[in-house]
């Protein structure tokens, strides 16, 4: 009796098995790497989207602040002059810069003590990198 299969090694299937995972270590490379561009894209539109945030809020107050500064300005003069009826004006001024010295001394504390809680670090992309190693890792599950 012949045998029906030959008996020498099979090199067409296994070529075919060795394209396939080349293939798929390929295509994997190429989704690890598009992956890795997107994380970056989200990064920077986050960032870019904080930051315009930002620029509004700060201009509206700069503005603020400006019109503060005026207000300020001219209730000080006021003070100092409602306070010269009582006393000399170099006196009633000295009181009125000392009330604005601690005022500024009690404004900056609270202002420092806010931009240390200021996080850089956009959230999202961090969390979804974190998760992205985690698969890398483990990527049956």
């Amino acid at each position: 009796m012949t045998a029906a299969f030959p008996a020498g090694p099979q090199t067409g299937h296994e070529e075919e098995e060795g394209q396939g995972i080349g293939q798929i270590i390929g295509e994997i490379t190429q989704d690890l790497s598009r992956l890795f561009r997107q994380e970056v894209e989200l990064a920077k539109a986050e960032i870019k989207q904080e930051a315009t945030k930002a620029g509004k809020g700060a201009g509206m107050l700069v503005g603020a602040g400006l019109a503060g500064l005026m207000v300020i300005i001219l209730l000080s003069w006021a003070l100092v002059y409602a306070l010269s009826e009582v006393m000399a004006e170099g006196w009633a001024a000295l009181i009125v810069a000392v009330l604005w010295a601690i005022v500024g001394a009690v404004l900056f504390s609270v202002g420092r003590k806010q931009l240390k809680s200021v996080n850089p670090v956009p959230q999202q992309t961090t969390e979804t990198m974190k998760e992205n190693a985690e698969w890398l890792r483990n990527p049956t599950g």
